[in-house]
């Protein structure tokens, strides 16, 4: 690599960005960054029918959220050296590149209508707008000189095609596949410009930009690969042969059992995200799930991605963002797709929970509890996080493991009364009371050698006394260790709960 290593992600705001679209920025931002080249975000608009407003500023803040960040364009300066980065900002540009491409020859005007066509469809098999049916349609080829400035005077709409030249062999070298041949007779005199917006198609737009953005690195999906071929034409035809980037198509990402390319509808139908952040469909007012709204860290999304396509050869598995940057490598990544395991994603969230601090734990936690208008001391949450963190894939599950630290049963777990709950438990539990009553150290240290040789000095049921007891604290047979409830919740909690539960149980 004799330049700077430059790469672009380019998505169309059309809506959320899909998590896939995130492990090609992904991919291209570790490649970049091991060579101390830029990223750039470029926005290509050029399709106005599918605009969604808001997807930009979508795409902006879940890159930002993860940690992928850009170098130029998009978000970062808007005037930057290679400015304007939305596609529907460059029109004039591209316009050069379309005369030029038509003074040379390379390309040309059709004034087919979409009814002209479908009867081509339906007159030829396979109808392809090439070299074989190109002179029997409506064209600067077929057409005589007056007639095509006639029509252009008048205003006709009109699209501008590549003319591709039948039997060729076009190469592509890929640094994921290798090298790729394909003849030029099975492609498409594919549309490059649009007079109805005065916009080029996605292949001009890209190509140009790429070549005057100095991009040196093209990292995309493999759904572009059969585009590559008319892509290399262009770089041929315009010129910039010698600065063609270099090409890599990376898997799809498939759906968890393995048939076909992941979807929304896989999501909503198994109940994971698959997009970064939540999305509201301004139509419907439907919100898609999103991965930080799901509870998941951002670096957790970002090391289950990385391993979705690329392995560095050993068995690590978690990676910090610098570790992957260091490790990355386009050739270790698969050619075949990547089938997306979201239980895996939950198995990597649980694990960056676990290596928070129970103080930046609880600092979050202690937002979802405000919500529930209970406001906690916030070094009795932080003990409480400490218990129960390992029991937790998201912050989240924090509520569900340790809501009865902060509200008293209400009901009590059927199954355990009827088993648990005996002629003489109501006098057991007076006595506990009555002995916990008289401690003055509640800490779990001390209370549970207590009660544990109360229980065997009056010859009482162990597990009989202590399932009760957890039953009176907690409201069902779960929860973390009984002494620890006991000492957090503290002294006059527990004989309160401890009570009410003699009272009600009894009367039942």
């Amino acid at each position: 690599m004799d330049k700077k290593v430059r790469v672009r992600f380019a998505p169309s705001p059309t809506g959320p960005l899909h998590i896939g679209g995130v492990r090609t920025a992904l991919y291209n931002y570790l490649f970049a960054r091991q060579h101390g080249g830029d990223m750039l975000l470029r926005i290509e608009d050029t399709d106005s029918a599918r605009f969604v407003p808001g997807a930009e500023e979508y795409i902006v803040e879940a890159l930002n959220w993860l940690g992928i960040e850009i170098d130029e364009g998009i978000g970062v300066d808007a005037e930057g050296p290679h400015a304007p980065y939305r596609q529907s900002e460059r029109k004039e540009i591209y316009k050069k590149y379309v005369n030029q491409l038509l003074d040379a020859g390379l390309a040309y005007y059709a004034f087919d209508t979409p009814q002209e066509l479908d009867i081509m469809r339906g007159k030829v098999a396979n109808f392809q707008y090439d070299a074989s049916t190109r002179m029997e349609m409506q064209n600067s080829l077929s057409l005589s000189k007056s007639e095509v400035e006639e029509r252009l005077t008048s205003g006709e709409k009109y699209v501008v095609r590549i003319k591709i030249e039948p039997n060729e062999d076009i190469v592509v070298n890929d640094l994921i596949r290798g090298e790729v041949i394909i003849n030029s007779s099975i492609l498409d005199d594919k549309v490059l410009y649009k007079s109805v917006d005065e916009l080029p198609t996605y292949h001009l737009a890209n190509v140009v930009d790429d070549y005057l953005m100095e991009i040196t690195h093209v990292i995309r999906g493999e759904e572009w690969l059969p585009s590559s071929p008319l892509h290399v034409i262009l770089y041929k035809y315009l010129g910039w042969e010698k600065e063609m980037p270099q090409f890599a198509h990376l898997p799809l990402l498939l759906k968890p059992d393995g048939n076909g390319k992941l979807s929304k509808r896989d999501g909503d139908r198994l109940g994971f995200p698959v997009f970064p952040l939540d999305w509201e469909d301004a139509t419907t007012g439907t919100i898609s799930k999103g991965y930080r709204e799901a509870g998941y860290f951002p670096e957790a999304v970002i090391n289950f991605l990385a391993l979705l396509g690329w392995n560095n050869g050993t068995d690590q598995e978690m990676f910090t963002m610098q570790e992957l940057i260091e490790q990355f490598s386009l050739e270790r990544v698969s050619k075949s797709g990547a089938k997306f395991d979201y239980e895996k994603g939950k198995w990597f969230n649980h694990h960056y929970l676990q290596l928070k601090s129970n103080e930046e734990i609880a600092d979050i936690f202690q937002h979802i509890l405000v919500q529930k208008d209970i406001f906690e001391d916030f070094n009795k949450l932080t003990k409480i996080v400490g218990l129960v963190k390992e029991r937790a894939n998201f912050i989240t599950d924090l509520w569900e493991q340790s809501s009865y630290f902060f509200v008293a049963p209400e009901s009590y777990d059927e199954k355990t009364v009827k088993k648990r709950w005996k002629e003489d438990t109501p006098q057991e539990m007076t006595e506990l009371a009555t002995l916990l009553k008289g401690l003055d150290d509640f800490s779990a240290v001390n209370t549970e050698p207590i009660v544990k040789q109360w229980i065997t000095d009056n010859s009482y049921n162990m597990g009989g006394v202590l399932n009760v007891f957890r039953l009176a604290l907690v409201g069902a047979p779960k929860g973390v260790h009984l002494f620890d409830i006991a000492e957090i919740i503290g002294k006059e909690e527990t004989l309160r709960r401890l009570n009410l539960a003699i009272e009600r149980l009894s009367e039942e």
